[in-house]
Protein backbone atom coordinates (compact mmCIF):
# COMPACT_ATOMS: atom_id res chain seq x y z
CA UNK A 1 0.00 0.00 0.00
CA UNK A 2 1.20 3.13 -1.28
CA UNK A 3 1.05 6.43 1.88
CA UNK A 4 1.47 9.82 0.40
CA UNK A 5 4.21 11.96 1.43
CA UNK A 6 3.64 14.45 4.14
CA UNK A 7 3.36 18.28 2.44
CA UNK A 8 6.09 20.02 4.85
CA UNK A 9 4.54 22.96 6.21
CA UNK A 10 5.28 26.55 4.65
CA UNK A 11 7.65 28.44 6.18
CA UNK A 12 6.65 32.10 8.13
CA UNK A 13 9.17 35.01 6.96
CA UNK A 14 9.13 37.90 8.72
CA UNK A 15 10.36 41.00 7.56
CA UNK A 16 10.61 44.67 9.28
CA UNK A 17 12.23 48.16 8.38
CA UNK A 18 15.55 48.49 7.91
CA UNK A 19 18.05 51.22 9.02
CA UNK A 20 18.04 52.77 5.78
CA UNK A 21 14.08 52.81 5.19
CA UNK A 22 13.81 54.18 9.19
CA UNK A 23 16.41 56.95 8.47
CA UNK A 24 14.63 57.78 4.99
CA UNK A 25 10.80 58.17 6.65
CA UNK A 26 12.11 60.31 9.39
CA UNK A 27 14.02 62.43 6.85
CA UNK A 28 10.41 62.64 4.73
CA UNK A 29 8.59 63.85 8.02
CA UNK A 30 10.89 66.28 8.97
CA UNK A 31 10.58 67.91 6.20
CA UNK A 32 6.94 68.24 6.27
CA UNK A 33 6.80 68.72 9.42
CA UNK A 34 9.19 71.90 8.86
CA UNK A 35 7.02 72.97 6.14
CA UNK A 36 4.01 72.37 7.92
CA UNK A 37 5.57 74.78 10.66
CA UNK A 38 6.35 77.98 8.42
CA UNK A 39 2.91 78.22 7.25
CA UNK A 40 1.39 77.30 10.85
CA UNK A 41 3.88 79.60 12.72
CA UNK A 42 2.21 82.88 12.05
CA UNK A 43 -1.29 82.28 12.63
CA UNK A 44 -0.29 80.37 16.33
CA UNK A 45 1.95 83.56 16.51
CA UNK A 46 -0.46 85.93 16.16
CA UNK A 47 -3.32 84.09 18.07
CA UNK A 48 -0.80 84.23 21.15
CA UNK A 49 -0.12 88.15 20.82
CA UNK A 50 -3.95 88.72 20.37
CA UNK A 51 -5.10 87.03 23.55
CA UNK A 52 -2.34 88.66 25.19
CA UNK A 53 -3.40 91.98 24.38
CA UNK A 54 -7.03 91.20 24.83
CA UNK A 55 -5.68 90.04 28.13
CA UNK A 56 -4.11 93.25 29.19
CA UNK A 57 -7.10 95.44 27.63
CA UNK A 58 -9.38 93.40 30.15
CA UNK A 59 -7.07 94.32 32.88
CA UNK A 60 -6.75 97.89 32.11
CA UNK A 61 -10.76 98.50 31.51
CA UNK A 62 -11.20 96.59 34.79
CA UNK A 63 -9.20 98.78 36.44
CA UNK A 64 -10.66 101.66 35.16
CA UNK A 65 -14.11 100.63 35.58
CA UNK A 66 -13.32 100.10 39.27
CA UNK A 67 -11.82 103.38 40.11
CA UNK A 68 -14.60 105.19 38.04
CA UNK A 69 -17.21 103.22 40.35
CA UNK A 70 -15.57 104.69 43.42
CA UNK A 71 -15.91 107.96 42.19
CA UNK A 72 -18.91 108.24 41.68
CA UNK A 73 -19.55 107.86 45.47
CA UNK A 74 -16.67 110.07 46.65
CA UNK A 75 -17.36 112.97 49.02
CA UNK A 76 -17.59 116.15 46.66
CA UNK A 77 -14.89 118.12 46.28
CA UNK A 78 -12.36 115.45 48.18
CA UNK A 79 -10.65 114.24 44.83
CA UNK A 80 -7.02 115.25 44.91
CA UNK A 81 -4.00 114.00 43.00
CA UNK A 82 -0.53 113.35 44.39
CA UNK A 83 2.10 116.07 42.84
CA UNK A 84 -0.54 118.81 41.80
CA UNK A 85 -2.97 118.68 38.90
CA UNK A 86 -1.45 115.32 37.75
CA UNK A 87 0.29 112.33 38.99
CA UNK A 88 0.48 108.58 39.81
CA UNK A 89 -1.87 108.69 42.44
CA UNK A 90 -5.33 109.54 43.11
CA UNK A 91 -6.63 110.03 46.74
CA UNK A 92 -10.59 110.55 47.85
CA UNK A 93 -13.02 110.60 50.96
CA UNK A 94 -15.35 107.34 49.68
CA UNK A 95 -18.86 107.55 51.28
CA UNK A 96 -21.23 104.96 52.01
CA UNK A 97 -24.65 106.45 52.32
CA UNK A 98 -26.37 110.07 52.98
CA UNK A 99 -29.59 111.71 54.04
CA UNK A 100 -31.20 114.80 55.24
CA UNK A 101 -30.53 116.59 58.33
CA UNK A 102 -33.27 118.37 60.57
CA UNK A 103 -32.39 122.31 60.43
CA UNK A 104 -35.18 123.40 62.61
CA UNK A 105 -37.06 122.59 65.82
CA UNK A 106 -40.82 121.49 64.48
CA UNK A 107 -41.91 120.64 68.29
CA UNK A 108 -40.78 119.45 71.46
CA UNK A 109 -37.60 116.51 71.61
CA UNK A 110 -37.07 117.65 67.39
CA UNK A 111 -33.06 117.45 67.56
CA UNK A 112 -32.12 120.11 65.08
CA UNK A 113 -28.41 120.45 63.94
CA UNK A 114 -26.69 123.80 65.61
CA UNK A 115 -24.44 125.49 63.85
CA UNK A 116 -24.46 128.73 65.88
CA UNK A 117 -22.76 126.51 68.74
CA UNK A 118 -21.24 123.43 70.25
CA UNK A 119 -23.47 120.49 69.13
CA UNK A 120 -22.86 116.73 69.08
CA UNK A 121 -26.27 115.15 67.62
CA UNK A 122 -29.24 115.88 64.91
CA UNK A 123 -32.05 113.92 63.73
CA UNK A 124 -32.48 112.33 60.30
CA UNK A 125 -35.17 113.24 57.91
CA UNK A 126 -36.27 110.54 56.07
CA UNK A 127 -35.13 106.66 56.54
CA UNK A 128 -32.70 105.51 59.55
CA UNK A 129 -29.32 104.35 58.80
CA UNK A 130 -26.99 101.67 59.92
CA UNK A 131 -24.17 102.67 60.80
CA UNK A 132 -20.52 100.87 61.07
CA UNK A 133 -17.36 101.43 63.24
CA UNK A 134 -15.14 103.93 61.65
CA UNK A 135 -18.24 106.10 60.10
CA UNK A 136 -17.75 109.80 59.82
CA UNK A 137 -20.28 112.22 59.22
CA UNK A 138 -19.58 114.74 56.49
CA UNK A 139 -21.31 118.03 56.08
CA UNK A 140 -21.08 120.92 52.85
CA UNK A 141 -17.39 119.74 52.44
CA UNK A 142 -16.04 122.94 49.83
CA UNK A 143 -12.48 121.33 50.09
CA UNK A 144 -11.39 124.83 51.10
CA UNK A 145 -9.52 126.17 53.65
CA UNK A 146 -12.07 126.54 56.80
CA UNK A 147 -14.24 123.85 55.19
CA UNK A 148 -11.96 120.75 54.08
CA UNK A 149 -12.64 117.29 54.87
CA UNK A 150 -8.99 116.55 55.12
CA UNK A 151 -7.54 119.29 57.99
CA UNK A 152 -7.42 117.49 61.26
CA UNK A 153 -8.32 120.83 63.08
CA UNK A 154 -11.86 120.39 63.75
CA UNK A 155 -12.65 124.13 63.46
CA UNK A 156 -12.30 124.28 59.58
CA UNK A 157 -12.99 120.64 58.84
CA UNK A 158 -16.54 119.64 57.24
CA UNK A 159 -15.65 116.07 59.04
CA UNK A 160 -16.63 115.05 62.33
CA UNK A 161 -16.22 111.23 63.70
CA UNK A 162 -20.11 109.04 64.55
CA UNK A 163 -20.02 107.93 68.24
CA UNK A 164 -23.44 106.53 68.26
CA UNK A 165 -24.72 103.25 68.45
CA UNK A 166 -23.53 100.37 65.82
CA UNK A 167 -25.15 97.46 64.05
CA UNK A 168 -29.20 98.93 64.14
CA UNK A 169 -30.75 101.52 62.07
CA UNK A 170 -30.58 104.90 63.99
CA UNK A 171 -32.44 107.87 63.32
CA UNK A 172 -30.88 110.28 65.18
CA UNK A 173 -27.07 110.82 64.50
CA UNK A 174 -24.22 111.68 67.05
CA UNK A 175 -20.90 113.07 66.84
CA UNK A 176 -17.58 114.28 68.20
CA UNK A 177 -16.30 116.63 68.67
CA UNK A 178 -19.09 119.23 70.17
CA UNK A 179 -18.52 121.68 67.82
CA UNK A 180 -20.30 123.02 65.36
CA UNK A 181 -20.00 122.28 61.01
CA UNK A 182 -18.39 125.11 59.24
CA UNK A 183 -21.06 125.97 57.33
CA UNK A 184 -24.91 124.80 56.71
CA UNK A 185 -25.75 122.44 53.96
CA UNK A 186 -28.42 124.91 52.01
CA UNK A 187 -30.27 121.01 51.19
CA UNK A 188 -29.31 120.31 54.82
CA UNK A 189 -27.50 117.54 53.44
CA UNK A 190 -25.46 115.12 55.20
CA UNK A 191 -22.98 112.12 54.00
CA UNK A 192 -21.78 108.51 55.91
CA UNK A 193 -18.00 108.68 55.16
CA UNK A 194 -16.14 104.93 55.23
CA UNK A 195 -12.57 107.14 54.75
CA UNK A 196 -10.06 107.52 52.33
CA UNK A 197 -8.90 105.34 49.33
CA UNK A 198 -5.68 105.89 46.90
CA UNK A 199 -5.56 104.32 43.87
CA UNK A 200 -1.58 104.25 42.79
CA UNK A 201 0.75 103.10 40.45
CA UNK A 202 4.54 102.27 41.48
CA UNK A 203 7.23 99.45 40.63
CA UNK A 204 4.92 98.06 37.71
CA UNK A 205 1.33 97.87 39.54
CA UNK A 206 -1.66 99.66 40.52
CA UNK A 207 -2.80 99.32 43.76
CA UNK A 208 -6.68 99.84 45.97
CA UNK A 209 -5.44 101.73 49.15
CA UNK A 210 -8.37 101.63 52.14
CA UNK A 211 -8.20 101.64 56.06
CA UNK A 212 -5.51 104.34 56.57
CA UNK A 213 -5.46 107.05 58.85
CA UNK A 214 -6.97 110.50 57.58
CA UNK A 215 -4.13 113.05 56.51
CA UNK A 216 -3.99 116.55 55.46
CA UNK A 217 -0.61 115.69 54.19
CA UNK A 218 -1.02 113.15 51.27
CA UNK A 219 1.09 110.04 52.33
CA UNK A 220 2.45 108.11 49.86
CA UNK A 221 2.61 105.36 50.04
CA UNK A 222 -0.54 105.47 52.15
CA UNK A 223 -0.66 102.36 53.85
CA UNK A 224 -3.27 100.36 55.37
CA UNK A 225 -5.05 97.61 53.51
CA UNK A 226 -3.96 97.24 49.64
CA UNK A 227 -5.43 95.06 46.36
CA UNK A 228 -3.75 94.81 43.16
CA UNK A 229 -5.37 95.87 40.50
CA UNK A 230 -3.16 95.76 37.74
CA UNK A 231 0.45 94.49 36.89
CA UNK A 232 2.83 95.11 34.17
CA UNK A 233 1.99 98.44 34.29
CA UNK A 234 4.75 100.56 31.95
CA UNK A 235 2.72 103.99 31.99
CA UNK A 236 0.33 105.57 34.27
CA UNK A 237 -0.61 109.49 34.66
CA UNK A 238 -4.29 110.67 36.86
CA UNK A 239 -5.19 114.22 35.83
CA UNK A 240 -7.93 116.31 37.55
CA UNK A 241 -9.87 119.43 36.74
CA UNK A 242 -12.75 121.11 38.54
CA UNK A 243 -14.57 121.75 35.35
CA UNK A 244 -17.21 124.39 37.84
CA UNK A 245 -19.08 124.50 41.11
CA UNK A 246 -20.86 121.17 40.49
CA UNK A 247 -18.40 118.86 38.37
CA UNK A 248 -15.05 117.82 38.17
CA UNK A 249 -13.17 115.60 35.83
CA UNK A 250 -11.12 112.75 36.58
CA UNK A 251 -8.65 111.29 33.44
CA UNK A 252 -7.26 108.01 33.32
CA UNK A 253 -4.00 107.24 31.09
CA UNK A 254 -2.83 103.63 32.02
CA UNK A 255 -0.18 101.69 29.99
CA UNK A 256 0.21 98.26 30.09
CA UNK A 257 3.45 96.43 28.34
CA UNK A 258 4.36 92.54 28.43
CA UNK A 259 6.29 90.41 25.94
CA UNK A 260 6.13 93.09 23.69
CA UNK A 261 2.69 94.13 23.28
CA UNK A 262 1.49 97.35 24.70
CA UNK A 263 -1.90 98.55 25.71
CA UNK A 264 -2.84 102.14 26.58
CA UNK A 265 -6.04 102.81 27.99
CA UNK A 266 -7.89 106.39 28.13
CA UNK A 267 -10.99 106.72 30.44
CA UNK A 268 -12.42 109.74 32.08
CA UNK A 269 -15.01 110.17 35.46
CA UNK A 270 -17.48 112.96 36.13
CA UNK A 271 -17.04 113.54 39.56
CA UNK A 272 -20.05 115.24 41.31
CA UNK A 273 -18.86 118.12 43.52
CA UNK A 274 -22.59 119.03 45.01
CA UNK A 275 -22.08 119.17 48.63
Amino acid sequence: MHCPKPIPARSTVQRGFTLAEAVIVIAITGIIAAVVAVFIRKPVEGYIDAARRAEMTDTADTAARRIARDLRLALPNSVRIFGGSSGTSVEFLLTRTGGRYRADAGASGDDPLDFSGADTSFDILGAPITFAGGDRIAIYNLGIPGADAYDPNPANSSLRSYNGALGSAQSKVQFTPNTSFPFDSPGHRFQVVEGPVTYRCSGGELRRFAGYALSLAQLNPPGGASALLANNVSGCLFTYEAVNQRFGLLSIRLTLAQSGETVALYHEVHVNNVP
